[in-house]
């Protein structure tokens, strides 16, 4: 006759219980952290991307393809765009 083991003797118990478990205490350990640690605020996000694109419209429009610079490189005229 084999003699039982307590359910808590089993190895295999604990390796079933232990990742949910481990996953319950991790969770916990997150919420502190994003409790006490909070990212901080955004200032005026959409000023600044407007800015960031009248930066990038101001570079690509002092930049006029090749063949149209060429031809107005003495008046220093902008060609118009087409």
């Amino acid at each position: 006759m084999v003699d039982p083991q307590k359910w808590y003797q089993n190895p295999y118990v604990w390796l079933i219980i232990g990742g949910p478990a481990l996953v319950i205490v991790a969770s916990f350990i997150t919420l502190y952290l994003a409790i006490t640690h909070p990212d901080p605020p955004i200032d005026d996000y959409y000023r600044k991307g407007i800015e960031i694109n009248k930066t990038l419209d101001a570079e690509r429009d002092g930049m006029a393809p090749a063949v149209a610079a060429r031809n107005h490189a003495q008046t220093g005229m902008k060609p118009a765009d087409d």
